[in-house]
């Protein structure tokens, strides 16, 4: 991973001087690292790299009862498997609260801050009142008016004292990169807590202190953070220093037009890996959720998004977050996967199912004709589960019929006949499969059409039952590319051959007993890919089903 190694705390003031641009990612560790939180460090990475500047991790940790080095974990290996790669860091903030009291205590030093005796239970029955009334309330600097020796009396008598930074008269206004002019006036702003009772430091305080320290000169976060923003500006000037550029970027919406949480299902980005998207998908997704190159590409690599990545292109509206569109645009990074790449991504998977023989590795024996099977599978796959689920049928004959695959094309009636034809079908199929050579998908398609043109059905009445036999489901490669990996060559035209009747008669049933599902890759693929042995037995098995 191209980063430093991990720091204490954050950087002296020796370091030598900025870059024109530095930012930072600055994740709080009480939970995971959710969708929201990958795409500020996806923007702030962006435009570290489009500008040639610095990104920066830094560890927000100062709530020590709730930050956990869990979190810390699910984090760093989130931000890693996305590809969001560090300058400098991880920093973590705790690490560097002696020199936010510093911060503090200079302000309180210049006449800029002042102790607070308020106890919070005060604060808070004051506060009610006020909103029982209707009105707007922030704290009335009750202990701003205390004369100096009433407030060292107190100090000396240990009464628990904040800090309280004395809010200025006039206007707080900056150019945000996103939204444009924004100002807030200051006097409703309430005096800033900069240390609680305890002594510990307040967010505000930290962050400020902490960008100051890291020289950060554009700060990239959520809407949420405006409110924020003004307090901070402030603290900025009471110190003297120049505030960082602002962008505040849209919140990423459910569906609902809700702001996205647990209840609209996944939110961390470990989730969507678990789920079985590619970290290039979710990059990429993520990376449109609020912001386009403005030309209509969708699908972009991050050198591509890099090049043309400005904060102004921005979108200031919530931007919605499209579990469809994320599918799509996960299966045309699949899609574009070379199918030794997706075997080393399912491995884990086929081997929590018992699937996985030395044979299918790299060197294996059956490795050529594994990879076979993976690329067929691929135009159908949204997930990499997908793999783990359609995979199985070629490597064992335990798998269970899809129950909407029966439905759709075994116990209805219709031109199929219902069960006593298929099973007809399928013993004529299951005899002319037995004596047929070779078994390619040009021969086993071409046998079948020729057996249904011959019997006057529809090839399809074949199909669907045969791709259900084979892989248990609706849906698969095409059945006699399945067929032919699965095992019995030629099998459809022989059978075609054998009993003169319609292709579309025999080709769904066969769908069926070669794949246990009503729809997958062509018959003919699926037929090759299965393999003649594999094909017989399906078909005797869904022959027994068909007649139980």
């Amino acid at each position: 991973m191209s980063r430093t190694d991990s720091h204490d705390a954050a950087p002296a003031g020796t370091a030598p001087p900025a870059p024109d641009v530095r930012v930072r990612f600055a994740p709080s560790p009480t939970g995971f690292l959710h969708v929201g939180g990958a795409r500020t460090a996806l923007f702030n990475w962006l435009f570290a790299r489009r500008h040639g500047g610095v990104f920066i991790l830094r560890i927000e940790d100062t709530d020590l009862q709730r930050s956990t080095d869990a979190s810390v974990k699910t984090i760093l290996e989130g931000l890693a498997w996305l590809g969001i790669t560090w300058d400098e860091g991880p920093f973590f903030q705790a690490r560097s609260v002696e020199a936010h009291r510093t911060m503090a205590l200079r302000l309180l030093k210049e006449g800029r801050a002042y102790h607070c005796f308020c106890a919070v239970a005060e604060l808070e029955r004051k506060r009610a009142a006020a909103e029982a009334e209707g009105a707007a309330w922030k704290y009335d600097r009750t202990c701003l008016r205390l004369q100096p020796d009433e407030v060292r009396r107190r100090l000396d008598q240990g009464v628990p004292a904040a800090l309280r930074f004395r809010v200025p008269e006039g206007e707080v206004a900056w150019e945000d990169l996103v939204h444009g002019p924004m100002s807030f006036a200051a006097e409703a702003i309430e005096d800033i807590v900069l240390l609680r009772s305890d002594g510990s430091p307040t967010y505000n305080l930290s962050c400020v202190s902490d960008d100051i320290a890291m020289r950060i000169t554009h700060v990239i976060r959520g809407d949420d953070h405006i409110s924020n923003t003004p307090k901070q500006i402030l603290l900025y000037r009471a110190v003297g220093t120049s505030p960082p550029r602002f962008a505040h970027l849209p919140l990423i919406l459910g569906a609902d037009k809700k702001r996205l949480s647990k209840r609209h299902g996944a939110v961390s980005v470990t989730e969507y890996r678990d789920r079985g998207y590619l970290p290039e998908a979710l990059f990429n997704f993520l990376a449109l959720l609020g912001w386009s190159p403005g030309d209509g590409r969708e699908k972009m690599t991050g050198e591509e998004m890099t090049a043309c990545f400005t904060l102004e292109a921005i979108n200031r509206k919530g931007a919605v977050f499209d579990e469809q569109k994320l599918e799509w645009l996960n299966s045309q990074y699949i899609h574009d996967l070379p199918a030794a790449r997706i075997a080393g991504l399912i491995r884990p998977d086929l081997e929590r199912q018992g699937l996985l023989v030395a044979d299918l590795d790299e060197g294996g024996a059956r490795r050529e004709w594994y990879l076979r099977v993976i690329e067929a599978l691929k135009a159908r796959a949204k997930l990499l589960g997908d793999f783990g689920r359609d995979v199985r049928p070629f490597l064992t004959d335990e798998f269970e019929y899809r129950e909407e695959a029966l439905e759709k094309h075994l116990r209805g009636g219709g031109r199929s006949g219902g069960p006593a034809a298929i099973a007809q079908r399928m013993r004529a199929l299951r005899a002319a499969l037995a004596g047929v050579e070779p078994f390619t998908e040009e021969t086993t398609e071409g046998a079948l059409r020729a057996l249904a043109e011959a019997r006057g059905e529809p090839a399809a009445t074949f199909i669907h039952p045969l791709r259900v036999a084979l892989v248990g489901s609706a849906v698969s490669p095409g059945i006699f590319t399945v067929l032919v990996l699965v095992g019995k060559e030629g099998a459809l035209r022989a059978l075609a051959e054998a009993r003169g009747e319609p292709a579309a008669t025999f080709i769904h049933p066969l769908r069926v007993a070669l794949v246990g599902s009503a729809v997958s890759p062509g018959i003919f693929t699926v037929l090759v890919l299965v393999g003649k042995e594999r094909a017989l037995r399906r078909l005797d098995r869904l022959v027994a089903f068909l007649e139980s």
